[in-house]
Formats: structure tokens, C-alpha cells, sequence
């Protein structure tokens, strides 16, 4: 259920970003500073209201969630335990604790306090867009959450306005800074441009989309004043107005599902070989420097944490996936970065192991041997499974039977 609130979270901010975006640009022009059609208040205090409901959505899930986010120890957790650590997380991780709680501290102060700079007039709404753009791209830095980061840099864009932002472009006649100004000029001396018929309809399309925004808005600020809060829901059909939130929970340590491929014909035989399946970002091979993917999105490496820290019973997919694996399925095997059975017999048995991971110690024994992860075995995750033993599974649930090797299209 976490991934899915995640999931939909992630994708539900990107419908409503989007839906936003609509609203910025004029239908009928292709100039990039149309006279008669400048971006409505509106439009941009509606981005302004989707930062602050955010931020402050993701702090409050916080601060009512996991205990560690009112003790300031999270973080000392957060880079090992995270999805998909990248490589700085390694190097984060080991920061002293007193670092780990002033990270903390800031996470709720740029969370919970700073939004309602948007309310606080032009300085303190810039400010604001300043603190949240450079919070997310400490994110995007030390950790893998995919298009997540990047897209919540887009709503803090409208905190800044024209004056702020002017120094990022060229003042060349022709240029859009140079037509801005003369617009601005123009205004300046009571000059007001022509208002075209269109215009007038886009003013009331503007009108009608805050009243319906203001409306929308209802359940969400009640959501985010109830003491149980959800997290990333909507309240709509649409999914145009919701509420957000981030890592109201964190895990405490790191559990890894290793999927083992064998040709032995008995996989109890002590002597049977069990090669491991490597995935194309998350933890296995000790010795592989963790990835930087951000903003792309391997959406099975995720799946695969989250079900680490649950039971195969609760994640029937990763039978499915097995069934594949079994018969060298290529879509299945395209979304692993290394098959031990590439280009030869697929096995006949395939396993999950269940081990608990962590960072290795900076200038340790195990960072000596170009280790980056350390692992002990907890235990089986699930049984040796055959193509023969998987058939009943997969007909009881109407999942398709994976072909026999070597008759994939």
C-alpha cells in the first residue's frame, strides 16, 4: 500500500502540474511574449498554492508519522534505507549524528515553516522559491526518487517574478527580456494594449478555474488539518487538486530480495550452483558502486524494496516474475542488468533469498576490498519454483503460461 500511495502520488503531481501548465500559455499564439495575453494571477498563484500544499503536506506526514521524525534521528537511517541510494548517499550516511539531526531539523524547517513565506509578500515568496528549488536539488543529489525532485521544482518557479528571474536572460533588442520591458514601460505610462475578445473569454476561463480550484481545495485543507492525515490522495475524480506527502514512515534497516537462478536438477543438492540475477539499480553484487538514475525511473527496482520488506504472499507479482525469469522470458530478462543464463539454457529452479544489507565502513576492511555493501542472510524469501510446480499457480490466477525456451517471438 505504501508504494502504491507513493506511486500515485509521484503521478498525481504530475497531472496536476500539467493540468496547470495548460493555463500559462495563450491557445492562439506561438510568440513568446504575447502583448494581450500575459500569464494570468491566477494561474500563478494556483502553482504557488500546489508548492505549499507540497511541502507542507510532506511535513506534516512527518511530524504525525514515524516517531524518528520527532526524535531527529530519521536521517540517521534515511541514506542506507532510502529506495535506490546513489553514490553520495554512501558518503552521507556516515556523517556524525549531530548532522544527521540538523538535517532533520531543517527538513521541518523548510517543510513547515517556509511555505507560509508564500503568503508573506514578494521577498519572503522569493525566499521561498530559493529554499525549496535548492532543498530539492539536495535531494535529487543524494538519493534516486526518480522525476519526483525535478517536478516539484516546477510550482516553486512561480514564487519568483519577472524582476528576480530577469538576470537569467539576454537584454538584445528582439530578445523576450527586451519585449517584456517595453510592455512594462508601455503600461507604466497608462498605455494599456488592446484587449482582444479573446482575451475576455480567457479571463473568464481564468476566473472560473480558481473558483473551481478554491472548491476543489475544501477537502484537502481539512486532510491536512485532521490528525490522520492521508497521504498523497485526491479528493476528486479529476485528481487535479490533492494532497501530498513523503516518507512518513522510514525504515530502520535494509532487507534486499535476491533472486538465485540453479540448472542442478535437485535444488536441495548442497553442491547446486546458484547464480544471482542482478537488477539495474538496487543493491545486490557487493562490489558495485550504487547508481545515479534521477530523474529516470526503474519502477521494478522499486517494487522489489518495497517487497523486501514484506512477504512474497504480498507480492504475488514476484511469483509472476520468477515464471518469467524460468523461461529466459526477454522482456523479463531486459529489465535485469545481468542474467546468469544469457544465451544458454535457462535454469531450472529459481529462488529468493532474503538478506539484510548495509553500508560498509569508509576505510574498512570491506570498503578495502571495494565493497560498498556489506550482507547477512536472513532467510529463504521463497522456495525453489519450477516451471512444472508454477503451472496450477499461474492458471489459478489467469496469469498466461511463459512460453518454452526458445519459442518467444
Amino acid at each position: 500500500m505504501l508504494l502504491l500511495h507513493i506511486v500515485a502520488g509521484w503521478e498525481s503531481q504530475l497531472l496536476e502540474t500539467g493540468f496547470l501548465g495548460i493555463f500559462l500559455c495563450p491557445l492562439w499564439s506561438l510568440s513568446r511574449v504575447p502583448k494581450g495575453t500575459p500569464p494570468s494571477g491566477i494561474v500563478i498563484w494556483a502553482h504557488r498554492w500546489l508548492i505549499f500544499r507540497i511541502m507542507l503536506g510532506a511535513g506534516l506526514i512527518k511530524i504525525r508519522g514515524d516517531k524518528c521524525w520527532r526524535d531527529l534521528t530519521c536521517m540517521n537511517y534515511h541514506y542506507e534505507t532510502q529506495p535506490v541510494p546513489n553514490p553520495l548517499a554512501y558518503f552521507m550516511h556516515r556523517n556524525p549524528v549531530w548532522f544527521h539531526q540538523c538535517e532533520t531539523l531543517v527538513n521541518h524547517f523548510i517543510e513547515l515553516v517556509v511555505p507560509f513565506f508564500i503568503f508573506m509578500g514578494r521577498r519572503m515568496c522569493i525566499v521561498n522559491g530559493v529554499l525549496q528549488i535548492l532543498f530539492q536539488v539536495l535531494l535529487i543529489l543524494s538519493g534516486n526518487l526518480s522525476f519526483l525532485n525535478w517536478l516539484t521544482i516546477v510550482p516553486s518557479i512561480a514564487c519568483f517574478d519577472d524582476a528576480s528571474l530577469s538576470f537569467l536572460f539576454s537584454s538584445k533588442d528582439g530578445s523576450a527580456k527586451h519585449q517584456v520591458s517595453k510592455i512594462q514601460k508601455q503600461m507604466g505610462t497608462g498605455d494599456q494594449p488592446t484587449r482582444s475578445y479573446g482575451s475576455y473569454i480567457r479571463q473568464v476561463l481564468h476566473i472560473s478555474l480558481g473558483i473551481l480550484i478554491a472548491y476543489l481545495s475544501v477537502p484537502v485543507v481539512l486532510n491536512l488539518v485532521n490528525s490522520r492525515q492521508m497521504m498523497n490522495a485526491s479528493f476528486n475524480p479529476l485528481r487535479i487538486v490533492n494532497t501530498y506527502g513523503a516518507f512518513g514512515s522510514v525504515t530502520k534497516e535494509r532487507t534486499e530480495v535476491i533472486i538465485q537462478g540453479t540448472s542442478s536438477l535437485d535444488p536441495n543438492d548442497p553442491k547446486a550452483v546458484w547464480e544471482e540475477y542482478e537488477f539495474k539499480c538496487k543493491p545486490g553484487n557487493l562490489t558495485r558502486r550504487p547508481c545515479t538514475i534521477s530523474p529516470y525511473h526503474y519502477r521494478l527496482d522499486w517494487l522489489m524494496w518495497f517487497a523486501a520488506f514484506q512477504t512474497y504472499e504480498q507480492n504475488e507479482w514476484i511469483i509472476h516474475l520468477a515464471g518469467k525469469l524460468l523461461a529466459n522470458d526477454p522482456t523479463a530478462t531486459s529489465l535485469m542488468a545481468f542474467n546468469p543464463f544469457q544465451e544458454k539454457e535457462p535454469p531450472r529452479w529459481i529462488r529468493g533469498e532474503h538478506f539484510r544489507y548495509k553500508f560498509s565502513r569508509l576505510w574498512g576492511k570491506h570498503a578495502s576490498e571495494g565493497k560498498w555493501w556489506i550482507r547477512k542472510r536472513i532467510a529463504p524469501y521463497f522456495p525453489p519454483l519450477n516451471l512444472q510446480g508454477l503451472k496450477k499457480y499461474f492458471q489459478s490466477r489467469s496469469w498466461p503460461l511463459p512460453p518454452p525456451p526458445g519459442e518467444h517471438q
